[in-house]
């Protein structure tokens, strides 16, 4: 009743009609051709407009300026259900979108519209991340130490988006795209035992299947460094007394972030080394051995205790028998300085992603990687991109943007 009555009251409305011409977008002139109808759901149901309808001869463009006034250029929903789409599809399956909006509001979405609403917004949400960098926040609003983390984690796709690409499975094949994750979040508490916390509502993400790789000859940063440039920027990174950088001491990550942040911290993820510390161990003494945990624990706490030498000595009576040994060697040599772990423990640092990891899980494991999905490029980064954007409380911003350039464009 209500969507009528709003209708009625629209359609009684002539004003919409601005003569027998009216400027098309192409900048030539468009001719009236009557009023037509149109259906769209809006959050009291749906709604039949009657709309002034002009047809531009010089790009056979067809417009409504109620369209316009009103947002609804889009297609068939209203703002007010875009959003809720918006909503539903960074949370949640797509099917699952249909049955919250029908049950809890009342609103009827096809599945399928849902999702091309979703990812078309999310389109718009990505876009937006590539042109508007925050302003930084006012003196005094920056934590005194900011942490910057870098991570991956693989999405299922579609058979199409993995043609010619090698992988891990047992053929060669892959199965995945990797989602490049960037997260900057403040720990200015501690825990009963000291530790750095991470502050609440301190964290933000940004991510996207891009490519960390680039050539001598390129004249841009890869499409990685960028994204991890535009966050900086947006949290106002450079501003704060203390930088850190966080990674798993891939060579990809330890030379992007090294570049990137040459004053910063740099710091890799305390689990990942002892996790390559008792994988050399049961590839030496066997899965299940008691050599092998005893030789595990001896490597974790040297590297607690920083005494790195240590770990490289033990390693090497072992590197010319074992692979996993050899490859560890390298691996402790290359981030020995981003291994101090007792030194950034009495600093007061965090010396974990577990918030990043936290965040591939959060950010895109929770959304993307449920049984029985698979995506396109496309899709999987717009609705990733949607989701980070409503983790990180950028939304209402993103939306204003919207609706103040709806606003001016009409």
């Amino acid at each position: 009743m209500a969507a009528r009555v709003v209708a009625r009251q629209l359609n009684a409305d002539r004003s919409d009609c601005l003569g027998p011409e009216a400027p098309c977008t192409c900048g030539a002139m468009a001719r009236y051709a009557g009023r037509r109808p149109k259906s769209f759901e809006s959050v009291l149901g749906l709604l039949t407009l009657e709309r002034a309808y002009y047809h531009c001869g010089a790009c056979r463009a067809g417009f409504c300026p109620r369209e316009r006034a009103l947002g609804l250029e889009d297609g068939m929903l209203t703002p007010g259900v875009l959003r809720m789409v918006g909503m539903v599809g960074a949370k949640v399956s797509f099917e699952e979108g249909h049955e919250l909006l029908s049950e809890l509001a009342g609103v009827e979405v096809s599945t399928k519209h849902i999702e091309r609403a979703a990812e078309a917004l999310g389109r718009e949400v990505a876009q937006d991340e590539r042109q508007v960098v925050a302003p930084a926040p006012a003196p005094g609003e920056v934590a005194p130490t900011l942490y910057l983390g870098i991570d991956g984690t693989g999405v299922p796709m579609r058979a199409s988006e993995l043609e010619g690409r090698e992988g891990k499975q047992p053929d060669g094949s892959s199965k995945t795209r990797e989602v490049k994750l960037v997260t900057v979040w403040s720990a200015g508490g501690r825990d009963k035992e000291g530790i750095p916390v991470r502050d609440e509502g301190s964290v933000s993400y940004s991510a996207a299947i891009e490519s960390a790789a680039t050539r001598d000859t390129d004249d841009r940063p890869s499409e990685v460094a960028q994204r991890v440039e535009r966050e900086a920027q947006r949290r106002d990174f450079y501003s704060a007394q203390r930088q850190v950088v966080l990674g798993d001491g891939a060579l990809w990550v330890c030379n992007l972030l090294e570049e990137q942040f040459p004053g910063a911290i740099q710091i890799v993820d305390r689990f990942h080394p002892k996790q390559k510390l008792s994988e050399v161990a049961k590839s030496m003494y066997g899965p299940e051995s008691e050599s092998a945990k005893e030789w595990g624990r001896q490597r974790h706490d040297e590297l607690d205790a920083g005494d790195i030498d240590g770990i490289l000595a033990a390693l090497r009576v072992h590197q010319s028998l074992d692979d996993e040994a050899r490859k560890c060697v390298d691996y402790v040599q290359r981030n020995r300085d981003r291994m101090q772990y007792a030194k950034f423990r009495a600093d007061g640092l965090c010396t974990s992603t577990g918030v990043v990891e936290a965040g591939c899980k959060v950010a895109i494991g929770t959304r993307c990687k449920r049984a029985g999905m698979h995506w396109t490029v496309s899709g999987a980064d717009a609705i990733i991109a949607l989701r980070c954007c409503h983790l990180s409380g950028r939304f209402q911003d993103f939306w204003n943007r919207r609706s103040v350039a709806g606003v001016m464009a009409t």
